[in-house]
């Protein structure tokens, strides 16, 4: 995989007026903070919008994410299909940290941010296989399997538990409406 090109927080706010702003977090993440402007495309509906997303590039597309590896895989695949994007270092939280502005639907119950879900989800299958294994011994490769899943998810730069974890209820909070989305890229 090629590394897409990038700017940090600091460079984008300068230029944000110049970018189409899609984030591809699941709706749940997006509703409780983004860059003023984004549209919201979940990474897993990414290729329905790929034809608005090439007629939108008469902008530069900036692809956000919470840190910045859902973004890069994002930027990959519009690059497989010859769609130039940048991707946003560090992602919502950096641009949160470095203390820039982010619209917010004060309507949606903010999820928990990806990565902090797959932690506590990870951290808790890990803690209960160890419990049990104190009981059942073979439960203990739960952890083992868990640790294992997190060191391939490190070396691919992919995460299986999140892509499960977003279609979970809770994070589907506020439904992404694609068309309208599509719609506005093509004006």
């Amino acid at each position: 995989m090629n590394t897409p090109a990038a700017i940090h927080p600091v460079q984008a706010v300068e230029h944000l007026s110049a970018y189409t702003v899609i984030d591809v977090r699941t709706p749940g993440e997006f509703a409780a903070g983004h860059l003023p402007g984004a549209h919201n495309i979940p990474l897993d509906h990414l290729g329905a919008a790929l034809p608005a997303l090439k007629a939108a590039t008469r902008c530069k597309l900036l692809m956000v994410c919470a840190s910045g590896a859902r973004s890069a895989t994002a930027c990959a695949q519009l690059a497989d299909a010859d769609i130039p994007a940048t991707t946003l270092t560090g992602g919502t939280d950096a641009w949160i940290e470095q203390g820039h502005p982010v619209d917010r639907d004060d309507t949606a119950k903010a999820a928990w941010a990806m990565e902090r879900q797959v932690r506590f989800a990870a951290g808790s299958l890990v803690v209960a296989g160890l419990a049990l294994g104190t009981r059942y011994r073979p439960a203990r490769w739960l952890s083992a399997a868990i640790g294992g899943g997190l060191v391939f998810s490190a070396l691919t730069n992919t995460c299986g538990m999140a892509a499960v974890l977003a279609k979970l209820p809770h994070n589907q909070s506020r439904t992404t409406d694609l068309d309208a989305t599509l719609r506005a890229l093509g004006q």
